[in-house]
């Protein structure tokens, strides 16, 4: 080992151990104070997301007792509904009462369906999105995970211009045209899958335990309704991961290839240790750190994509919902289900940070 690299080496797990031997009493508290500021942030940021969906569903053309009614309803009916629904009064009226309801956690009742309330709406619907987007984070990490490593092991080969190609290709792939596809080929033409929906409108689902279909199945003990439930998920599941599955490979590919050039694992090389054991105990668990962090953020955009897929699919989810609500102009069912959404991308995102300070003692709050 040359005079600069054993220099560099020595340094390398100098800082690491004088980062370990520091208090840990004093990485609590600088964490503790950091979700604490999070915490107190985040009401803001979900008032500024309330007011913008508020505004934003009021400047969409369309009014949504027309929607509902039509436009030759008696005026008379159209005026005692919009009072039944709190659309009466002036915008700010309508904008301050919203505030006092969404203060009493009270999201409304759905305009279309009169006596069903938003938190009701997201209790029935919202399993079944919350099934699909945890396999198809699954499928992500798996695809995602496996190219960008073995691109990052082979650079400068047909294997790292195939990762490189994966990622730019999927990362930019129309979603709803992914599933079109996978419909056609494995549902039409092959016959091997379900085209739609969630579970056989001729069959009894699972007892139901969490809403997921597929746990509540294994939970139970019954098989047929656990690969039933497999298959209907597939092809959502599959086209959902794959386009998401883009970002974790763009990141673990740079990651890895910058972790396997550094000083320290030349160090480990030099010093005899077995290459697999470089790979899994030192460079892949540093180059695993971004993707930790990359998980809140990779949340919001399945969130996103999950109404596409399950507009595409048929899917009976809460993303599927919002989208008939938007189309209905319902608006305390839109504004309750982002305001949702928008909770869980910011529990996500904290819960996020304390993994990463967790696992990288280097992180400084």
């Amino acid at each position: 080992m040359s005079g600069a690299k054993r220099r560099s080496f020595y340094n390398y797990y100098e800082k690491v151990c004088l980062v370990k031997l520091q208090p840990m009493s004093s990485r609590i508290k600088a964490l503790f104070y950091y979700i604490t500021a999070r915490l107190l942030l985040a009401p803001i940021m979900l008032w500024a997301i309330a007011t913008v969906v508020f505004l934003l569903m009021r400047a969409t053309p369309g009014d949504p007792i027309d929607a509902i009614l039509g436009p030759r309803a008696p005026e008379e009916v159209k005026v005692a509904l919009r009072e039944q629904v709190g659309l009466t009064g002036s915008i700010f009226s309508q904008y301050w009462q919203y505030l006092q309801d969404l203060s009493r956690f009270n999201l409304g009742k759905s305009i279309s369906t009169r006596e069903q309330t938003v938190w009701q709406i997201i209790k029935n619907f919202f399993p079944a999105t919350a099934e699909l987007a945890m396999y198809a984070l699954i499928v992500a990490l798996v695809v995602g995970l496996t190219v960008g490593i073995v691109a990052a092991l082979r650079p400068n080969t047909k294997w790292d211009v195939g990762g490189r190609l994966f990622g730019i290709i999927t990362y930019s792939l129309p979603l709803f045209w992914v599933g079109m596809i996978l419909q056609l080929v494995f549902s039409v033409q092959l016959g091997w899958l379900p085209i739609g929906t969630r579970f056989p409108a001729s069959a009894e689902p699972p007892v139901k335990i969490l809403g997921l279909y597929t746990i509540d199945a294994l939970i139970n003990g019954d098989w047929q309704s656990l690969w039933t439930s497999i298959q209907y998920l597939i092809l959502p599941a599959t086209s959902l991961g794959i386009v998401i599955s883009g970002i974790f490979e763009r990141i673990v590919r740079v990651n890895l290839r910058q972790t396997l050039q550094s000083d320290y694992v030349e160090a480990a090389k030099a010093r005899g240790i077995n290459s697999t054991s470089i790979l899994f105990n030192h460079a892949l668990k540093n180059a695993m750190i971004p993707v930790i962090t990359i998980l809140g953020l990779t949340l919001a955009s399945m969130l996103g994509g999950a109404v596409l897929t399950e507009v595409t699919f048929s899917w009976p989810g809460l993303a599927n919902r919002l989208f008939e609500a938007i189309s209905g102009r319902d608006y305390p069912v839109v504004q309750g289900i982002v305001v949702f959404f928008a909770i869980i991308v910011t529990i996500a995102s904290i819960l996020v940070d304390i993994v990463n300070a967790w696992i990288d003692p280097r992180i400084r709050y």
